[in-house]
């Protein structure tokens, strides 16, 4: 760790204020001065910040870098893009707590690999799954992993109720019993400083079956929230369904019900939809949302400002499940690639698809869409590279699963088709952004990772909202800094103020850029070889600092992991009112 002087930047310091023009300096690790004209102290470097912003390290607010983190520690492309601090343990998944029983670990873990798009075999070589209760896996991440980012994690509601209930958690309510031993394991969770529990309302998995978290009646509800309560400023992070079967209107309403009078923090992901497609639930959504509040409800929206986008691919992808199109699944659960291509050339299985895509899969899922699905990456050249599934069918005469069948046969199983984003409401966006109680820069970062979802795509929070005049640099630094560290309760980051840890970001707004996908062959495939992702080129950021330490020095990630796990502060002072007690 060196101490610092930042020199001649202009800093915009997370909480929304203007911008101006002062120094920096840093000193064991924390922000120690600032002020205009500083002088260097001895042994100080001095970084020259001129032209330069120099702000606080961006959050990165919902990741799945849960199982990545232990194979990937570099969290590529993190570093370069200023990212200094994640939050695991989303949508209901986290790796803790974890049941005794081998069967249900397994299941655990394919239910992170299947709903990630992660490879399964990685969980089981990298992750060590030395643990039991939340405790125990907190104290694991500290004593097995160094990470160039701060953290911090939710406690999934599946985690708890396949540790309780075992595989029957797929099947059935939970007895009496059974929801206090949740309970029990909740509590050591939130008193081991994390965030709060993440949920899942949305989701089937490959084989059609609801997540366990559906299956949960209000008594479970109701005991998990009662442990909540006596944690407060933790946060119940749910994700509804507002994508595939559009339960989100119904989960909204139920969740409103139960959480009406209780003093409990609620994030919803997709509560208020962005999308066009999502229109037809979205007044619905807007009223329950607006009801909630005027209740007294403590409830955040959580947006993406980046339109979700598919990847096509027959490795490792959950869209066909996920758009309601098992037959093509069967593809990506093939074992090998012969038997993709076998099954791809099958015409009773072709016979199949066409019914599965025409009659089965959502209507605004890719399959239906194929003058927005793009033939882009070829594995061996073939082509045609460039145009639509639409055009190519056209131009063959056939059935549009037919002619991507066709297509990846003729340019190889390891090709993808790209969907265009989605349309997406920009005003809405804006809208969400300025509310000073939303919950933004969500990326799903560390997941999906042939769909290029999460690192690199804060950047368009710069190069698209604010180069478009949408939103000053002030509000959108404040998008992802201050106004999330708040949020969570992680009062010791997010803004540039003395006594604060130094996680900063210097840029020169003219130099960073949204930059184009690369497919790079570097997650380990579990049988000693690896298979790909994309993922975005650095920004760059002039620099980027975790607690004073350099994570990338403008050209390239140092190699440095500084990162800590952050204890939200109601957590931090209710351990030490218990010290205190005792």
């Amino acid at each position: 760790m060196t101490d610092m002087l930042i020199r001649g930047g202009t800093v915009i310091d997370g909480t929304g204020a203007k911008g101006y023009a002062a120094d920096v300096r840093i000193a064991r690790g924390r922000i120690a001065e600032i002020g205009a004209h500083l002088a260097p102290a001895p042994g100080e470097e001095v970084v020259d910040a001129g032209g330069c912003y120099v702000t606080p390290g961006f959050i990165e607010s919902h990741t799945h870098y849960d199982a990545t983190m232990w194979w990937q520690p570099d969290l590529d492309p993190l570093p370069g893009n200023g990212a200094t601090t994640v939050i695991l343990g989303n949508c209901g998944f986290s790796a803790a707590p974890l049941s005794k029983e081998k069967a249900a670990q397994l299941e655990m873990i394919k239910i992170f690999s299947f709903f990630e798009d992660i490879p399964l075999k990685p969980f089981l070589q990298h992750v060590p799954w030395d643990w039991e209760k939340w405790s125990e896996y907190k104290a694991s991440m500290a004593r097995n992993i160094s990470l160039p980012a701060n953290y911090s994690a939710f406690v999934g509601h599946i985690a708890l109720r396949l540790a309780t209930m075992g595989v029957e958690a797929w099947d059935r309510a939970a007895t009496a019993p059974e929801i206090a031993r949740m309970a029990e394991l909740l509590d050591d969770a939130l008193a081991a400083g994390a965030l709060g529990m993440s949920d899942n309302l949305h989701d089937h998995d490959g084989d059609d079956r609801a997540i366990p978290t559906l299956l949960a009646d209000d008594a479970e509800f109701e005991a998990l929230f009662a442990v909540m309560e006596r944690y407060p400023g933790t946060t119940y992070q749910v994700i509804i369904d507002t994508f595939m079967r559009k339960t989100g209107p119904e989960s909204l309403e139920r969740l409103g019900r139960l959480l009406k009078g209780r003093a409990i923090r609620i994030q919803v992901a997709g509560g208020i939809p962005t999308l066009h497609f999502q229109r037809d639930i979205l007044p619905k959504l807007q009223e329950t949302m607006a009801r909630l509040k005027a209740e007294g409800v403590d409830i955040w929206p959580g947006y993406a400002h980046v339109s979700p986008t598919s990847t096509l691919s027959l490795v490792k992808s959950l869209i066909f499940a996920q758009s309601n199109d098992y037959v093509w699944h069967e593809v990506v659960l093939a074992e090998t690639h012969e038997e993709k291509a076998r099954l791809l050339a099958d015409p009773d299985w072709r016979a199949r698809a066409r019914e599965s895509w025409d009659a089965k899969a959502w209507p605004h899922s890719p399959m239906n869409n194929p003058q927005d699905l793009f033939l882009l990456d070829s594995e061996n050249g073939a082509g045609p590279v460039g145009g639509t599934l639409k055009e190519f069918a056209d131009a063959r005469g056939l059935h549009r699963s037919d002619a991507m069948a066709q297509w990846i046969l003729e340019n190889g199983t390891k090709s993808t088709v790209h969907m265009a984003p989605f349309p997406k409401d920009e005003d809405l966006t804006v809208d969400l952004m300025l509310d000073p109680k939303t919950v933004g820069n969500i990326s799903d970062a560390g997941a999906h990772l042939q769909m290029l979802c999460g690192g690199g795509e804060n950047i368009l929070l710069f190069t698209q909202y604010v180069k478009d005049g949408r939103l000053t640099l002030e509000q959108a630094i404040h998008v992802k800094t201050g106004k999330l560290a708040n949020f969570f309760g992680l009062h010791d980051t997010g803004e540039i103020k003395v006594g604060r840890r130094a996680d900063i970001a210097v840029f020169d707004l003219d130099e960073i850029a949204y930059r184009n996908m690369e497919k790079r062959f570097d997650v380990p495939d579990g049988e000693g070889g690896t298979t790909w992702r994309f993922t975005r080129p650095p920004a760059p950021m002039r620099l980027t600092l975790v607690n004073g330490v350099k994570t990338f020095d403008g050209s390239a990630y140092t190699g440095a992991r500084p990162g800590e796990y952050l204890v939200p502060t109601a957590a931090a002072n209710n351990a030490t009112a218990l010290e205190a007690a005792e």
